[in-house]
């Protein structure tokens, strides 16, 4: 089924608003593949997995899902299902191949037909600036413990504002800066790589100083009716039990993995106890005087991306040859409790009522502001069968569940904007390399050809009838 051939449902609808955006999402270093065509030079991606051992099976973003050449095939898919929205991100080593200085036109030319492409087929689109792909050269530099990053990032969000300006209607700074900062320079389990409790903090600050100095760019810079946003990845979190030592590891990574973000970006302030939690590691004597003023200029929306909850409890973490933390001030005191119930390809716990109890701890902590969902969805171990059908059944039963607790959030005064399915494509899954499938869309890496999943035709019935059936 096409969204041209939707017929009428006997049953009844989860009707979401008329106005509601359906979106489907990717990322650069995911799809795009070309990493060194038209000035574009290494990210740390690029450098990271070609390091052994980082990646499985040696894989890399080299080719990916080929959407640097395939661009227009996508789009069109993108018109098949009917999407009104399509969520991307600029590379910014494509676009700005050394952190610094000019633009290459040849980067910036991709991203005008992109967005010329999906406006001429009535599809909005929403350009994330920053999706973890670091120049190299600015790693090089310090990367993003070194302040000076942040003001890189600033020079290029107007390089990209000025060239994209008038075709984009929705800009996101950041995509996932805890992944940025506390898997990359925390755990070291993302590129850049690096372990380093105090360095993954210094990253965390400065990518908030740079979403800060960023808006203050694109309100320069792009017209008015624009939006500006933020996407975080909130831990939906769980204490195990009502006992105070369990509710206070909650409350650890709470700090750590939600309000580092949200309390700078919204009310331009630290939480006085991550600080408190984090003294053995630092200070904090590099936020400097004004950065958190500047981390808290308004944006038009938030962006949450939700794929499971996290339930925790008191307990300390394995000894010194356990693997880096990525919860700098809460490694000795917290341990992480499985989930019972059915699991995705990725070992992630199937629970849509996190979702639900996200929603609407922003719709209490943060009132007034819009909400998106701008990435949900879930890896199964998909595959073409003899008749070259994708049959997808587990992702069509986790899809319907989430945007069913999305339908919820709403009607319980959420106000939820906006849903972006993860992903349009099969694509390069970062540490996991190619191992692990989140399209709707079947890529077959070796011939690049796409197939609709049972999942695609069913979003397509979902956004031909404004909501999936009941």
């Amino acid at each position: 089924m096409t969204v041209l051939d939707a017929r009428p449902r006997a049953g009844a609808t989860l009707r979401f608003p008329d106005h509601f955006r359906w979106g489907t999402a990717t990322a650069a270093y995911q799809i795009e593949g070309a990493t060194a065509e038209d000035g574009r030079t290494p990210s740390i991606w690029d450098t990271f997995s070609r390091t052994p051992g980082k990646v499985r099976n040696g894989d890399t973003g080299d080719i990916a899902a080929d959407h640097y050449h395939r661009m227009s095939e996508d789009v069109a898919l993108m018109r098949r299902l009917g999407v009104t929205d399509y969520r991307f991100s600029i590379a910014w080593p494509r676009v700005q191949p050394t952190g610094r200085g000019p633009a290459v036109q040849k980067g910036l030319d991709f991203y005008r037909r992109l967005a010329d492409e999906l406006r001429q087929t009535g599809i909005r689109p929403v350009a994330t600036l920053y999706h973890w792909d670091l120049p190299q050269e600015l790693e090089d530099a310090g990367g993003w413990p070194n302040r000076d990053t942040a003001y890189r990032f600033a020079e290029y969000a107007g390089l990209a504002a000025e060239a994209l300006g008038d075709r984009v209607e929705t800009w996101t700074t950041l995509n996932e800066p805890w992944c940025a900062a506390f898997l990359g320079y925390g755990s070291g389990v993302h590129a850049p790589g690096r372990t380093s409790a105090v360095g993954s903090l210094r990253a965390a600050h400065h990518l908030n100083l740079a979403h800060g100095l960023a808006v203050r760019v694109l309100r320069g810079a792009v017209p008015e009716a624009a939006e500006v946003s933020l996407t975080l990845n909130l831990h939906a979190l769980r204490a195990r039990t009502g006992a105070p030592e369990d509710l206070d590891a909650a409350r650890r990574i709470d700090a750590v993995g939600n309000r580092i973000f949200l309390e700078p970006v919204f009310h331009g302030r630290l939480p006085e106890d991550l600080v408190r939690d984090t003294a053995p590691v630092t200070d904090w004597s590099f936020v400097r005087d004004g950065d958190l003023r500047t981390a808290a200029g308004p944006i038009d929306s938030l962006g949450i991306n939700y794929y499971s909850p996290t339930t925790v409890a008191a307990g300390a973490s394995p000894g010194p040859a356990a693997a880096p933390s990525p919860w700098a001030g809460a490694e000795r005191h917290v341990r992480f409790v499985p989930a019972p119930g059915p699991r995705t390809a990725m070992d992630w716990p199937v629970d849509s009522d996190g979702l639900h109890e996200l929603l609407l701890r922003l719709r209490d902590d943060l009132p007034g502001v819009p909400l998106v969902v701008t990435e949900n969805g879930a890896a199964y171990e998909d595959y073409a069968d003899p008749s070259g059908q994708v049959k997808d059944p587990e992702r069509v039963a986790y899809l319907h569940a989430h945007l069913a607790a999305v339908h919820r959030a709403i009607e319980d005064g959420a106000d939820v904007r906006g849903y972006f399915l993860w992903s349009l494509l099969d694509n390069f899954e970062w540490a996991y390399g190619y191992s692990k499938r989140f399209g709707i869309v079947h890529v077959d890496f070796p011939t690049q050809r796409r197939t609709f999943k049972s999942s695609a035709h069913w979003y397509a019935d979902v956004i031909a009838h404004g909501g999936p059936a009941a």
